[in-house]
């Protein structure tokens, strides 16, 4: 069995930018190349989660997601930085395209991405990790022996973060970036 980081993209490794689809508008956060180096080197699959619903909104096509990725994970490779996938949901209940108009599996907080990666790379959930900016990038946690971590400035304030998964308190620590994480992470490895 495998152990992997689940990673959250939109304020986890790059800048959050609300619906970012333009290579021009991509910037990897402070200390990123470095965490998830230092992730891969400590022997973990690298997998990124992330809700598009950009895609359903309309305000950019999956074929404009697509090149965003393919650029970004190609970046992180001249960096050392194997991504082994990127899951992706385009979906949304009240989507203006009709064709990702629904209530999916995928969409987290649902685990049907995670899920779904999982049982591709036969990851072992109770050596793996969550990181996101968002709980919901984290329900993995609730549900899993997985383990996460709340990524931002604002996690150690805003106690309303926690109302709408409160199971996630004690299963989830704040940090304030990846490079953070990663450390921790590292260093619990090798114990």
């Amino acid at each position: 069995m495998n152990k992997a980081v689940f990673l959250d993209r939109d304020g986890t490794i790059n800048v959050e930018k609300h619906y970012l689809y333009r290579i021009e508008d991509f910037v990897f956060l402070p200390g990123v190349l470095d965490g998830l180096r230092l992730l891969q080197n400590a022997g973990y699959i690298l997998i990124i989660v992330t809700n598009q619903s950009g895609i359903a909104r309309g305000y950019y096509s999956e074929d404009d997601f697509s090149n965003l990725n393919e650029w970004m994970t190609d970046e992180l490779e001249e960096n050392g930085i194997h991504i082994s996938k990127v899951y992706y949901c385009p979906h949304l209940p009240d989507a203006k395209i009709d064709k990702y108009r629904k209530m999916c599996v995928c969409r987290k907080p649902a685990l049907g991405m995670y899920e779904q990666a999982a049982i591709d790379f036969k990851i072992d959930l109770s050596n793996s990790w969550a990181i996101g900016d968002k709980l919901r990038d984290c329900i993995l946690c609730e549900k899993t022996k997985c383990r996460g971590f709340l990524v931002g400035q604002n996690v150690y304030t805003d106690e309303t973060l926690w109302n709408e998964f409160p199971l996630l308190r004690n299963k989830v620590r704040c940090m304030p970036d990846l490079f953070d994480c990663a450390k921790i992470i590292a260093e619990e490895d090798k114990k």
